[in-house]
């Protein structure tokens, strides 16, 4: 039985984000093809018409995880509202809805060059969204080595505060990062 165009995308649109929710839980390869159509309420058959091969759905679900989570920040904000909110402890503690780059990092040097190229251009753009906030007084270079920076503290204080097993430092590593960048 052949399935709507509609319903086609409607499909593709699950796996996404049931795959982009679970390898930001879990990691990329601690998700395998059963775990993913299980979550999304699909068939192996039906996820592989889709993408082909899950190195294929991974290239997608990692964009996909990037351009949902950029949809979240409005047009106009201020940097340290961005600050607040990446560096809080709700954001800490749901790494399935949270900034994939800090949920998936450590796992790109192993990843394909397409998945790799998604994530890159994905952190261009958290520069390039950042450096849009900074002091207007500072030239284009200047701002984007403060994005630089900014987004390699954000990400960096959030892998590390996930990581520990110490709640106290976890959060000392949230705080001590916020104060650090001006909040």
């Amino acid at each position: 039985m052949r399935v709507s165009k509609e319903q086609a995308a409607e499909n593709r649109e699950r796996i996404l984000k049931a795959a982009s929710r679970l390898m930001r839980e879990r990691g990329i390869s601690g998700v395998g093809v059963d775990a993913l159509t299980e979550a999304a309420g699909m068939t192996h058959g039906s996820l592989y018409s889709q993408f082909g091969s899950k190195e294929r759905l991974v290239e997608e679900a990692v964009a996909y995880a990037i351009a949902t989570k950029g949809q979240e920040v409005p047009e106009v904000f201020a940097l340290s509202d961005y600050i607040s909110e990446y560096l809080s402890d709700a954001h800490r503690d749901m790494p399935g809805s949270g900034c994939p780059f800090a949920a998936l990092c450590c796992e790109m040097p192993r990843q394909s060059s397409g998945v790799r190229e998604r994530f890159t251009a994905g952190v261009w753009g958290m520069i390039g969204l950042l450096s849009g906030r900074m002091g207007s007084g500072l030239k284009p270079r200047q701002r984007e080595e403060k994005a630089l920076a900014t987004v390699a503290s954000l990400v960096g204080a959030l892998v590390l505060a996930r990581a520990v097993n110490d709640p106290k430092l976890s959060d000392d590593i949230l705080r001590a990062t916020k104060k650090e960048l001006g909040n």
